[in-house]
């Protein structure tokens, strides 16, 4: 019988993310899930990865502590910075985290090299998203490229994939694949500035993408909305 291959699983706490780790775990992957306490505002999202991880049956679950709110830039991580409410528009918004994602699969790719593990989940997506440019296809590319020039392990002979799998669906073909999985859509938390007890503003981009793929998918939305 051939081994179970272990996967890294990068674990935000919200639907994208918890779906992800559905399809790893489908697919039959050993799944250690990473999440990042990088300063953001939406912490009760650290939560909310804890409870999918467990639910989901991880192997582990580990939470890394990293302070990029000592750079700002971001409305998720300067509290000085507002969330934009207003509605989703274009170009890059305030919520964009510099170099966040960049920073997040280099971790899990770390961790991957001492596990053994060949393969990262990643979330991303193309197509509901807010504008991050670290988001795109290409993007994903050419981190795999990365991955497998900078590690011990690629360069010893052992190719390193990036698993994408949500990266052309929209939100409610989503929620459509997680519901088949059977994930539990009301442990996860996506808004943008939730509160400490994980409820949701219904008013930012990460909110109105969430409901409207909900609604477009059929599926009852199991959010809790703070004025609910």
């Amino acid at each position: 019988m051939k081994a179970l291959a272990n996967a890294v699983v990068l674990l935000s706490g919200g639907l994208d993310s918890a779906t992800t780790l559905a399809i790893a775990r489908g697919e039959g992957y050993r799944c250690y899930c990473l999440s990042v306490d990088y300063g953001q505002r939406h912490r009760a999202e650290l939560a909310a990865a804890a409870r999918v991880a467990r639910a989901q049956g991880a192997l582990e679950h580990r939470v890394v502590k990293l302070d990029l709110a000592a750079f700002g830039g971001s409305a998720l991580t300067d509290a000085n910075m507002a969330v934009p409410v207003a509605g989703i528009k274009g170009g890059i918004p305030v919520t964009y985290v510099p170099a966040r994602n960049t920073i997040l699969l280099s971790l899990a790719l770390a961790w991957a090299e001492t596990l053994d593990a060949q393969h990262l989940f990643f979330g991303a997506n193309a197509v509901d998203y807010s504008g991050y440019p670290d988001c795109r296809p290409e993007y994903m590319r050419a981190f795999e490229a990365l991955a497998n020039l900078a590690t011990k392990a690629a360069v010893e002979g052992t190719k390193l994939t990036l698993h994408v799998p949500l990266i052309n669906l929209s939100k409610a073909d989503i929620i459509r694949r997680g519901t088949a999985l059977g994930v539990d859509y009301a442990l996860t938390v996506s808004c943008y500035q939730a509160d400490d007890e994980g409820r949701a503003c219904g008013q930012c981009d990460s909110c109105r993408l969430r409901r409207a793929g909900f609604a477009a998918a059929g599926v009852l939305d199991p959010t809790r909305y703070r004025n609910s």
